[in-house]
């Protein structure tokens, strides 16, 4: 961003200076001109001088918009006070998000990530076709701002366009249509899980605490696939995962969806900022912890803590929303005091405590090795397509009860480039996406693995990473100097291992 801050100086330099945030200031009638990342707008004034002489003045206006991308010039604020600077390009066009990003649904520390930079491909992933053509009437950037940032972002490489097109066509086909009989079995064994953890609570506690800690991580899955969801059955069972595995979809979108969007990306995603117990490279100096010499000895440890920082997180983030008014925050936290009245009232702390900790290894043990022995980046990465396909292994599972078990995560790189797609698709999408990496020479193309192997190479890389040296100047977890740095930011992540504000 520094980069593009510069460059626009060094634009401007020998035309006008232009500061949207100075005080009144005369000038051309003419002349009109908008500040770097900013939404301001110099409406031009005659005002009366004390000679009697008329003159111009620019008058500082911004961009305020609602929930629907409905924009209107207002008085501009002060900079230090809110967020006036802000333009991403998004299908070859600047925009100028800095009114709108308050009225996002999702928060407008989403769009702050994207602050100079290209956002299309994380436009089109995440978003229901209204909201991709809500963007379309936001208002465009400064025509300089504009040009300067072009000339300063990549272009798109073919491996983007192609995608575009593939996209376009798999939309056409309709493979974001549900199979409703797929749906249906998957709460059908959830529905028998709860029912037979709950029938054996008294008569066989630790059968009861392995059926309810298969009853949270299958409903993990299935309130992962809702949050995505952006069709109307999805958005009905958004509040499945608070209900049944008692996961906020605020914190969800929250941190899982950077973590699609900046998948790898040190300092910025949070699924790989999991030290001082694991580290899954080796570390600066001043970052290192005695624990990462035998972390590939006791990882089943903070793995089995993973569902349980995430409750809470969630818990954290839910009370949070409320404070600040995030849509729909009150309903959540209503959701997710629903789930723990359940949880309380049918089983005791000796079947749902473990329960909890067994679903978090089991959890653990499936979304870690998919992306943990790829590759890490030091830099954001403008390519998103290729990203995607050089940070994501697949695992090949080897029976039926693997292939449930993994809730979908076994086809990791689909789930990565169509999140919103239903999972019953991701089979079928396999051969097509095998494909394409051939046909555009992806770097180390489509990578898949058996369930065991791909386990033994997370293993095998806290391993090596335990019996490294630290780096000095290796890029810390939470904090790379890039827009996105969790402790700078204030992710879940930041300061600890998932536990945000409260370590």
């Amino acid at each position: 961003m520094k980069l593009h801050q510069a460059c626009l100086a060094i634009a401007l330099v020998g035309s006008t200076s232009v500061n949207g945030f100075s005080s009144p200031r005369m000038t051309m009638p003419s002349v009109s001109r908008t500040a770097r990342f900013s939404a301001v707008v110099d409406v031009v004034e005659e005002v009366t001088t004390t000679n009697g002489a008329t003159a111009s003045m620019e008058m500082p206006t911004a961009w305020e918009c609602d929930e629907e991308a409905e924009c209107v010039e207002v008085p501009a604020c002060n900079d230090e006070e809110c967020r006036t600077t802000l333009d991403v390009r998004i299908h070859s066009k600047w925009y100028d998000l800095s009114g709108w990003r308050k009225a996002h649904p999702a928060g407008a520390h989403w769009i702050d990530w994207y602050d100079g930079r290209d956002a299309t491909e994380v436009m089109d992933a995440f978003h229901s076709a209204k909201g991709r053509e809500m963007y379309k009437r936001l208002p465009a950037s400064a025509p300089d701002t504009a040009a300067v940032l072009e000339a300063s972002t990549a272009p798109y490489s073919q491996t983007e366009l192609n995608f575009r097109k593939l996209r376009a066509e798999l939309e056409e086909d309709g493979w974001w249509n549900r199979d409703f009989v797929h749906e249906g079995t998957l709460l059908a064994i959830w529905t028998s899980l709860f029912v037979g953890a709950t029938l054996t609570v008294e008569s066989a506690p630790p059968l009861s605490c392995f059926l309810l800690g298969l009853t949270m991580t299958n409903a993990g899955w299935l309130g992962h696939d809702y949050i995505h969801g952006i069709d109307k059955f999805a958005n009905f069972m958004r509040p499945f995962a608070a209900v049944a595995a008692g996961l906020g979809p605020t914190w969800w979108s929250d941190k899982h969806n950077k973590h699609h969007a900046l998948t790898n990306e040190m300092g910025v995603d949070e699924d790989i900022a999991t030290d001082p117990f694991l580290f899954p490279y080796a570390p600066d100096p001043e970052n290192d912890s005695p624990l990462r010499k035998i972390q590939h000895l006791i990882f089943f440890i903070p793995f089995s803590a993973l569902f349980a920082l995430w409750r809470v997180d969630t818990l954290q983030v839910a009370v949070n929303g409320v404070e600040e008014k995030r849509p729909d925050a009150k309903n959540e936290l209503w959701y997710l005091l629903a789930h723990y009245a359940v949880l309380l009232t049918i089983f005791p702390l000796q079947v749902w405590v473990p329960a909890v900790f067994l679903s978090g290894l089991m959890s653990a043990l499936i979304v870690t090795p998919t992306h943990q022995s790829e590759e890490f980046f030091e830099e954001y990465q403008p390519d998103w397509v290729t990203a995607q396909f050089q940070s994501t292994r697949n695992a090949v599972t080897t029976n039926p009860f693997s292939e449930w078990l993994w809730g979908g995560m076994q086809y990791q790189l689909e789930h990565h480039l169509f999140p919103s797609m239903p999972r019953s698709k991701y089979p079928l999408l396999r051969p097509i996406l095998q494909k394409f990496a051939d046909e555009n020479n992806v770097p180390g193309g489509y990578r898949e693995s058996g369930e065991f192997e791909i386990l033994y190479m997370n293993w095998d890389l806290y391993r090596k990473v335990a019996e490294a040296d630290p780096v000095p100047g290796a890029p810390y977890s939470r904090g790379n100097g890039q827009l996105g740095a969790i402790d700078m930011q204030g992710g879940v992540a930041a300061g600890g291992v998932g536990l945000g504000k409260l370590m």
